[in-house]
């Protein structure tokens, strides 16, 4: 939140108990009575020629590798290990945005995301949402749309 106040980008904050059981973005929607498809998720990747590469996609849809191999410039992307994801990024699973990581990563936003006039992400601590434009995040993790999804 603190760099996306740095770039005076206005954005609504949303706070939620959670649990290791439900860190998920449906779930997350559930407890937000959010409409279906407006949660994103922030996935974490590594590409065969880019090294790490971040995919936002609805929560209640799966990446398709191969679009976003595609959509990177890679022959092929696999998950990151779970294990390597703090250290890569800073962040633990279930508080993995896509703003803020260590390094600014090839960043792609699922085109699902066009539907709407903001979506929410992470804020980067499990429990906290953010709600924000599409421009503004693609501003803030020089960011692309792309077709990212099964």
């Amino acid at each position: 939140m603190r760099i996306v106040e740095q770039h005076k980008i206005t954005y609504k904050e949303y706070e939620f108990e959670w649990s290791e059981d439900h860190l998920s973005a449906d779930s997350v929607a559930e407890k937000l009575r959010i409409e279906d498809g407006k949660i994103f998720k922030t996935l974490v990747t590594v590409g065969n020629k880019t090294g790490p590469v971040v995919a936002v996609i609805p929560g209640n849809k799966e990446l398709d590798l191969k679009k976003l191999a595609l959509a990177s410039g890679n022959k092929k992307v696999d998950m990151l290990h779970l294990k390597d994801l703090e250290e890569t990024t800073g962040y633990i699973r279930g508080g993995c945005s896509p703003i803020g990581m260590k390094k600014l990563f090839p960043t792609y936003l699922a085109e699902e995301a066009n539907k709407f006039d903001t979506i929410i992400i992470s804020a980067g601590k499990r429990g906290m949402q953010i709600e924000l434009s599409l421009l503004s995040i693609l501003q803030v993790t020089n960011g692309e749309m792309a077709d990212l999804t099964m």
